[in-house]
This record gives structure tokens, C-alpha cells and sequence, in this order.
């Protein structure tokens, strides 16, 4: 069901313009208007879902399908050894796969990473390990509910 209110359901309708990559009766995937790098494209399900976590699991087996593909090819265009796919879902409330063509290190790092630098990698503190494994107990606990 599409929601008047969502941008992402308005392009899916055709009721904006988007530049198109891919599109069936399920997903559509289109260039992202504020793009990381050029070619940074967005893979949408058609019918309105808040999550990805919320996802059919054979609709988001679509959208990696389409996104692995479009991964490839950029791979391909660009020269690039490594494409990202990520869902954030910051901006609009609509599903959506972001589909980066990695041309720096740091085109999908997050600013946390980023203490020495553009040109350095800051990793984040590692936990101890009984912390890790709490954690882990605490996610394999919530997966089982």
C-alpha cells in the first residue's frame, strides 16, 4: 500500500520524476539526488514499508538481487574494487537500499570513524570481551523471542 505522504511512494507512482536504473512490478531503482559518489543509487520496494527490517523476505531478496547487479555493473563503469549496499532510511520513511560505488576508503564511513582524519581509519574502542559476550547472549535471547 502506498502512503500519499511518502516521497519514495509518490516516484514508485510516477508522481515525480526520478532517473530510473531498474524497475519491475515490486522495486524500483533510481539515482540518488544528493549522491555520495556519482552513480549513487537507491533501491526502493514499491509498496510502502517504514523498515527494511519489516521487508517480505523475498522483496528484500529482490532489492539486494537488483542491487547485486547494479553493483557489478558499477564495478564495471567506474573502476572501482568495492560498491556498498546499506539501508538507512535517515532522510525518508520508506525502506530503501543505498547502492554506493566505492571510490575512497571512506565514501560510507560514518564520522565516528574519522579521528585521524580523511586519510586515517579510526577504529572504535573494542569492548572487553565479557561485554561482547553479553551482548551476544542479549541479541541471541531477543532472536529466539
Amino acid at each position: 500500500m502506498a502512503s500519499e505522504d511518502c516521497l519514495f511512494c509518490r516516484i514508485a507512482a510516477g508522481g515525480l520524476p526520478a532517473h530510473v536504473l531498474h524497475e519491475d512490478d515490486h522495486i524500483l531503482a533510481f539515482l540518488d539526488l544528493y549522491p555520495v559518489r556519482p552513480g549513487h543509487t537507491l533501491v526502493i520496494p514499491k509498496a510502502h514499508h517504514v523498515w527494511f527490517e519489516d521487508l517480505p523476505p523475498d522483496l528484500a531478496t529482490r532489492i539486494t538481487t537488483c542491487a547485486q547487479g547494479l553493483a557489478r555493473a558499477m564495478k564495471r563503469l567506474y573502476g572501482v574494487p568495492r560498491v556498498s549496499m546499506l539501508y538507512t532510511g535517515i532522510h525518508v520513511a520508506h525502506a530503501h537500499a543505498h547502492v554506493v560505488p566505492m571510490h575512497h576508503v571512506h565514501d560510507v564511513t560514518s564520522l565516528a570513524y574519522l579521528g585521524e582524519g580523511p586519510q586515517g581509519f579510526t577504529a572504535p574502542p573494542q569492548l572487553p570481551p565479557e561485554e561482547m559476550a553479553r551482548i551476544a547472549g542479549d541479541l541471541k535471547a531477543a532472536l529466539r523471542a
